[in-house]
């Protein structure tokens, strides 16, 4: 199982959230690509980068950084946040990031996930963000009446190389990942499921650990990781 350690980006800087709420940012880092450094340095062999701004203006907001993060690691990076056409697609991966997310884009144009895997194999995860089970949607700011089961299973022929499955009324609160209802979506699916969202302590990487043969691939540490809750080093043996 791989751990991806998430760098949000906010005006430039490492931030954290509480449940997606922007005026509820905690700032860790100002220094993006020294963090990315960082977690490369420990041992990470993926980073997840997420372009809040982005998320939310439906277009890049912080190039410089995610630029910047790229040149100072050579480690894979996922990426997403305001990606919302096939030319920003394009135009990321072109500078090297390995893996585009496209989250609001696969509920409003599920045309271009089909068109970025044919183009791109492997290189396109669909994000699905769910708040009681709903999808929500332009940086968590809408909730649609679609399920995340409903939403994955629309692209399971279409050659998605991750579904990464946030369940939002965790994200940020460090109460806990949602393993139970992330193991049942990586059950019904064949896409690899990244599980996201609360991931706390060692006990929630050991209980994903234990659904690898489910379908959960991988897991994004965030807010646990930068307030020491939990051992980088430690978590990495875990998952390995």
């Amino acid at each position: 199982m791989i751990l991806y350690p998430a760098i949000d980006l906010k005006e430039g800087r490492c931030v954290r959230l509480v449940r997606g709420a922007m005026n509820a940012a905690t700032v860790f880092n100002d220094d993006p690509a020294g963090q990315a450094r960082s977690f490369a340095a420990a041992g990470c062999r993926w980073l997840h980068i997420v372009d809040l701004d982005g998320a939310f203006a439906g277009q890049p907001m912080n190039r410089v950084s995610v630029e910047a993060i790229l040149a100072a690691v050579t480690i894979p990076v996922q990426l997403g946040g305001g990606i919302r056409d096939l030319a920003t697609l394009e135009a990321w991966l072109g500078k090297g990031v390995r893996r585009a997310i496209l989250g609001t884009a696969a509920l409003r144009n599920p045309g271009l996930v089909r068109e970025g895997c044919r183009l791109f194999p492997g290189r396109v995860a669909v994000g699905i963000d769910a708040r009681a089970g709903r999808v929500a949607v332009e940086g968590w700011a809408e909730t649609s009446e679609i399920t995340a089961l409903e939403l994955a299973l629309r692209f399971e022929d279409a050659g998605v190389g991750a579904i990464i499955f946030t369940d939002i009324e965790r994200d940020g609160m460090v109460q806990g990942a949602n393993i139970t209802e992330t193991a049942a979506l990586a059950r019904r699916l064949k896409t690899p499921v990244i599980a996201s969202g609360g991931v706390s302590s060692l006990d929630d990487v050991r209980a994903l650990k234990a659904h690898e043969r489910d379908g959960i691939a991988g897991a994004i540490l965030g807010r646990a990781l930068y307030d020491g809750r939990i051992d980088l080093e430690a978590a990495l043996a875990v998952a390995e």
